[in-house]
């Protein structure tokens, strides 16, 4: 078709004549598999873009058709608007999904898909134009009669104003977004917080606005078709976060439930009741729907989109942005309403009208984010391979669930790799449930007991949160993280005793592994040897507890005995599988542990919890080891900046140098004071995990 004929068949991007036959999603990973499987069951054609680190992705398998984008990073793939319109005239789209993140919000972007003649399943640019904006925005929602927080221009930012905070004005996801607390580190957070933007928008424009260290983030799900309807579908509640970003999302919301709860009748306090309600009467539930509705119908909104606030214990609460997409958390919102918010886009930008009757609010849904990283190690992403990603309890994937289970929407599958150029989001883990304690229990049990091999990951401090009494409680709030120790949040689940347990578990696995690889062990029994008293050895290195080794003997009637472990009993042992008879206050409880292999890293997975350690060779390299005061690469990532030159005096906590991996900044500081003695990178410099990017010298401590 060219673009002539599809400029007859649209009309201000909604189709005229006829239905929506194929769709690109200009986008990747999880929300572009997410779209297609809606797509499929609405008999829709799906094409995929991808950029050479994609090339083997899911969603690249999963479309109908699939063009490259020739590049890695997003500047180069997902952020070229002209190569993405291309790609959907040359594989015959009539239409282009924008998912969220990279150019989702990008009016430009949504301007030329409708000059190409495409259908923009989005709202109309001028909503995009004026939501696009912050800045802008907040005074329309000021003038629109939408509470808002007064923005501040970062040049006339002073002491009075502290702490601020830096956001992107286009965009979200916490990309660009820095907390100040001193004057003096404003000038520089503003820079970085400008580069950040840049990276991830394609736009460097930041703004400041007073900075609540406590809040509640509640946002509103609005849905507009094209006959001047507007539902406002729902709240959810994001108040866990990392970095301003959500880790955690709700609905409906926990604070909003216990605000109109002290409104009902009931032996409550009158006085109580009243000061959860607004001068009118209205609930908290309804002036925050009237809020969305309100800020919707100003723009003239279509399709879906997200209104955000800041509330406090009060219900109170304060316009923050729109998001004029889809977000990463609707799922949450499908699960307590039995839409799908694609499906709903997708017939909105066919021409078609909302249904004529808003569905009632169902039951609790809760959902996390998987992210590849290391929250103990100042949330450092994690890159590399996943070799396994399997979540118990998983009733459907990308799917509306009708009867409590868990959901998966995820962009990764077992054998995919995850880069540096990308977020390193593996996944969101979704429960339904009738009640919220009932959603939080069944996700919690589903991400201890998933097997999740490879990377390092934040299951088990989303474990943590979602058992934490707190959380149960309802108790949420942005600092979450500051407030409940995020140490502890982040230790492992597993016991150190349950995890040395799980250790010798590997070890016999292995043990039974080279007895039936070894042609010569074949011969004897396991473990059999001339000096019965002498014990074998193996060698595992955890992350969070160090070296293990295990010391064990093979009896001769077939037992085992394990130095350290008095009165383990084996029931039996292969490669993959071991069972014991664990020791226990009323007698032995067996204890059952899977075993997986990746090389020298091995998983062992028990209900127990996960457990993953790295078998240690029995000779080391002397050449494998590093310096003292070596600086090593935390991930895979691009050099952009140094702070210091080799043989410059530096101190402990100074920065030497800044990575860029995962489309965000992290710095590089000296471990302690001495001399920068060995710098052996440069600005634009790829390295790979473990590259030693520098060494500082520690200065000798004169004697006191």
């Amino acid at each position: 078709m060219t673009t002539a004929s599809r400029s007859d068949s649209v009309s201000g991007g909604r189709v005229t004549g006829g239905a929506i036959t194929n769709v690109l999603v200009a986008n990747r990973g999880e929300i572009a598999r997410r779209v297609f499987a809606t797509c499929r069951r609405m008999g829709i054609g799906t094409t995929a873009v991808y950029s050479d680190a994609d090339a083997a992705a899911p969603h690249v398998a999963e479309a109908d058709a699939a063009i490259r984008l020739p590049g890695n990073t997003p500047a180069e793939t997902y952020l070229r608007g002209e190569l993405i319109i291309e790609a959907a005239l040359s594989a015959g789209a009539d239409a282009i999904h924008p998912g969220y993140g990279f150019l989702s919000e990008n009016a430009e972007f949504a301007r030329s898909v409708l000059d190409a003649g495409l259908v923009w399943i989005g709202p109309p640019v001028a909503a995009i134009e004026q939501m696009g904006s912050k800045v802008e925005s907040k005074k329309m929602m000021d003038a629109a009669g939408v509470p808002v927080l007064a923005e501040l221009d970062p040049a006339e930012v002073t002491e009075a104003h502290l702490p601020v905070l830096i956001k992107a004005s286009a965009g979200g996801g916490g990309r660009g977004m820095r907390v100040v607390r001193e004057l003096g580190e404003l000038k520089d957070q503003i820079a970085a917080a400008q580069r950040e933007a840049e990276s991830a928008f394609g736009d460097p424009t930041v703004f400041c606005e007073r900075y609540l260290e406590t809040g509640r983030h509640i946002e509103v799900q609005v849905m507009s078709d094209t006959f001047g309807t507007t539902w406002a579908v729902g709240e959810r509640e994001c108040s866990i976060q990392r970095r301003h970003q959500k880790v955690v999302e709700e609905a409906p919301s926990p604070l909003v439930e216990k605000i109109d709860a002290l409104r009902a009748p009931g032996p409550e306090a009158v006085a109580e009741r009243a000061a959860a309600s607004s001068a009118d009467g209205q609930s908290m539930r309804e002036r925050l729907f009237e809020a969305a509705r309100l800020a919707a119908e100003a723009i003239g909104y279509e399709g879906a989109g997200t209104v955000e606030f800041l509330a406090d214990e009060k219900g109170e609460f304060f316009f923050l942005e729109m998001n004029t997409r889809l977000q990463v958390e609707h799922p949450v919102t499908e699960q307590t309403t039995g839409l799908d918010l694609v499906r709903l886009q997708l017939q909105v930008a066919s021409g078609l009208p909302l249904p004529a009757t808003q569905p009632a609010q169902r039951g609790h849904s809760i959902e996390v984010r998987l992210y590849a990283e290391d929250p103990a190690q100042d949330w450092q992403p994690q890159s590399g391979p996943v070799h396994k990603i399997e979540i118990p309890f998983t009733a459907g994937e990308f799917t509306v669930l009708e009867q409590a289970g868990v959901r998966l929407d995820t962009g990764v599958v077992d054998g995919s790799v995850v880069g540096v150029h990308y977020d390193p989001m593996l996944a969101k883990v979704i429960s339904y449930a009738e009640t919220r304690a009932e959603a939080a229990h069944l996700l919690a049990t589903a991400l201890q007991r998933a097997k999740i091999h490879g990377l390092v990951t934040n299951r088990d401090l989303l474990v943590r949160v979602l058992r934490h009494p707190a959380f149960l409680a309802g108790d949420t709030d942005t600092a979450f993280f500051a407030t409940h120790d995020l140490a502890a949040l982040s230790a492992p689940l597993v016991s150190e005793a349950d995890e040395a347990l799980s250790i010798v578990a590997a070890a016999l696995a292995d043990a039974a592994l080279a007895h039936t690889t070894n042609r010569f062990a074949k011969l004897a029994p396991s473990g059999w040897r001339n000096l019965a008293s002498q014990p074998q050895r193996k060698s595992y290195e955890s992350r969070t507890s160090g070296t293990h080794e295990v010391r064990y003997r093979f009896t001769r009637a077939g037992g085992i005995e394990v130095d350290g472990h008095d009165g383990l009993e084996l029931i039996s042992v292969a490669p993959e599988r071991v069972v014991l008879a664990v020791p226990g206050e009323r007698g032995p409880v067996r204890r059952q542990f899977e075993i997986a292999r990746y090389g020298d890293l091995v998983a062992v997975d028990s209900p127990l919890g996960p457990v993953a350690v790295r078998r240690l060779p029995r000779f080391t390299d002397p050449s494998e080891q590093v310096a003292a005061g070596s600086l090593l690469a935390p991930m895979p990532g691009s050099v952009i900046r140094l702070g210091a030159a080799e043989g410059d005096q530096v101190r402990q906590g100074q920065p030497i140098l800044w990575l860029e991996a995962m489309k965000m900044e992290h710095t590089i500081v000296a471990p302690a004071t001495g001399v920068l003695s060995a710098l052996n990178v440069t600005v634009g410099q790829q390295v790979e995990v473990g590259t030693v990017l520098a060494v500082v010298e520690e200065e000798e401590q004169e004697p006191s």
